[in-house]
């Protein structure tokens, strides 16, 4: 049976997970289906404005995304500390732009007094709804619930979208993360829906490609896309929170690897994209089996052994899930 939401998550092992949510019963999220010719393609936007809007209200920021016909998958960054800090109202404020709170919250609002009862209740719910606006779960529920609804309405029809559980996967260290934001950026040349990374509508990648051209400092966090976790430049001291890679290092490491995928051939490495993978620890044909079958190569975590028998500890598992797989990957 698939293990609790709770067991597979730990943020002191890493905020970075990888969430993928596919739609049930033949039902179709976005491209077209082919027995009835009707197009589906504007609900590709639905998902794409609600995905980017969220962040606004959780403490929780996209790394990368990409929306494909009957699934879509997002790479997610969980920001425990930014919740910590938000004061009551701002909590209150954030909650209620989901949902209409309680008759306590309202009247918090509103600058009405509370009893000492009523004010220890409201502290108890804030907390938790503190503890929901940093949780993938809730995340994932808010935004596909809102896309159900709409999709329902539109197919005049009622029951589940999506499937029941969505899928998650724990990104334990860098080149983890890099080889999942790269994977989820390639989903559209995969599946020959683009040509290129930069023209794969709705995904992370063709937004932080549109982006870099028009920066003068495209590695800037100020000049990156702002609905989007930045790439803040490599390992060092005092470095600020983000992906610790230039952007342009991972932009040039993605058409390197979507151009090899596309042609189905190997293709020659540049020098840029070589220098990442070393500092990464990873050789080309690591890199490009994960680049192209990331969730086939993983199941609930991905790292190095090291950091891998830490968060399985960390989780009380009994053994370490999917040693295998990430000894010989990221060994």
């Amino acid at each position: 049976m698939p293990k609790p939401r709770n067991q597979q998550i730990s943020l002191d092992a890493t905020p970075y997970y990888h969430c993928i949510s596919r739609c049930v019963r033949r039902a179709f999220l976005c491209g077209t289906d082919t027995t009835t010719g009707q197009s589906y393609e504007h609900r590709r936007g639905w998902l794409e404005e609600k995905l980017l809007a969220l962040p606004q209200t959780f403490a929780i920021n996209i790394a990368a995304y990409a929306i494909m016909s009957n699934h879509y998958h997002v790479v997610l960054y969980i920001d425990k500390k930014q919740a910590a800090e938000w004061t009551d109202i701002e909590v209150v404020e954030r909650w209620h732009s989901l949902f209409k709170g309680n008759l306590f919250s309202q009247k918090f609002l509103r600058g009405d007094t509370l009893d000492s009862a009523q004010r220890a209740r409201l502290q108890m719910i804030i907390e938790e709804w503190r503890s929901r606006l940093c949780d993938i779960s809730w995340f994932m529920r808010i935004l596909n619930e809102a896309i159900a609804r709409e999709a329902n309405q539109e197919d005049q029809c009622s029951g589940r979208f999506w499937e029941g559980r969505f899928k998650s996967q724990a990104l334990l260290d860098d080149a983890a993360l890099a080889a999942c934001m790269a994977y989820v950026d390639l989903n559209p040349v995969r599946a020959q829906m683009a040509d290129t990374p930069e023209q794969s509508d709705h995904t992370s990648i063709k937004k932080r490609a549109e982006k870099a051209k028009r920066a003068t400092q495209a590695n800037h966090p100020n000049q990156q896309v702002k609905e989007l976790h930045p790439f803040v430049g490599n390992p060092r001291q005092n470095l600020p929170k983000g992906i610790q890679m230039r952007l342009t290092d991972y932009l040039e490491l993605v058409d390197w690897t979507g151009r090899v995928l596309r042609d189905d051939k190997r293709g020659a490495i540049s020098q840029n994209a070589e220098d990442i993978l070393t500092r990464l620890g990873v050789d080309d044909s690591q890199w490009l089996t994960m680049a192209s079958e990331f969730e086939q190569c993983f199941k609930t975590f991905a790292g190095n052994e090291q950091r891998l028998r830490s968060a399985c500890d960390a989780m009380n598992y009994q053994r370490a899930s999917g040693l295998g797989d990430c000894r010989r990957l990221l060994g």
